[in-house]
């Protein structure tokens, strides 16, 4: 009976992961999103495994759902009047952290087969596909499958290909290691982007400004665009370059 509580204490962790990777994959979760998720999942799997090996009673989370539930059925009327209001409030907050004059709160990136769309709140990231098989659907609305198609109709373009793994990075990050012995995957690296390739357009739409955005706006975009697409946090080397070369583009020119 003890080792068999010890055994599965050790297969908690290990399949509550596994667990969450599906998740992620089937939810499109971005990488933000599963990170929290894996925190919150941790945090309860710890308090569970205190609970096996008897150095905490089951009532410690046993007894603090009750309450919540006990408060929220009965305040169900009130939590259903405010639902609105959270909702204005929220809206507001989004608008008042990207209301400045030569700002948006999303950025765009044209490439030859992909149009793709920055979240800033939320570093998500989304796109059309512009030309090939799947022209005019959603990288969202496509499975991995399909991706993978797309990507080999990308490598007539350099930049569509870059753009379009650090999507895949993001949205399925386990991609490039369940391809690692396919030959889809069998490609040679890409030249970076060049600033030759940079226009004062494609430098707005980067950043999510408007044409006159002054260099306190450029400075601002390009810090807020970094904190959600830098490789460190789950963004890519080639985002990071994009949104660097469309910072200097337009602090050269101002």
């Amino acid at each position: 009976m003890i080792l068999l509580r010890y055994l599965l204490i050790l297969l908690i962790p290990v399949l509550g992961y596994i667990g969450l990777r599906k998740l992620a994959i089937k939810y499109s979760l971005s990488q933000r999103q599963f990170n929290l998720l894996l925190v919150l999942a941790s945090i309860l799997a710890v308090i569970v495994v205190l609970i096996l090996l008897g150095r905490l009673s089951p009532t410690f989370i046993i007894a603090p759902i009750m309450v919540a539930a006990t408060f929220a059925l009965r305040n169900l009327h009130l939590l259903i009047r405010l639902l609105p209001l959270w909702q204005m409030l929220r809206s507001r907050t989004a608008k008042s952290a990207y209301g400045s004059a030569g700002a948006s709160d999303t950025s765009s990136i044209r490439t030859r087969f992909l149009l793709m769309q920055l979240q800033h709140a939320t570093g998500d990231m989304d796109g059309e596909v512009l030309q090939g098989s799947f022209s005019g659907r959603r990288l969202s609305s496509l499975s991995m499958e399909q991706l993978l198609v797309l990507a080999q109709e990308c490598l007539q373009d350099a930049d569509s290909l870059q753009i379009l793994e650090a999507y895949m990075d993001r949205v399925h990050p386990d991609w490039r290691a369940d391809q690692a012995s396919s030959s889809q995957q069998a490609h040679a690296p890409q030249p970076p982007a060049t600033e030759a390739a940079m226009s004062e357009t494609e430098a707005l739409e980067i950043l999510g400004l408007q044409k006159g955005a002054t260099r306190d706006d450029v400075v601002q975009a390009h810090r807020r665009l970094m904190q959600k697409m830098h490789p460190d946090r789950g963004g890519s080397d080639y985002l990071a370059r994009k949104i660097n070369l469309a910072r200097d583009y337009l602090l050269e020119r101002l």
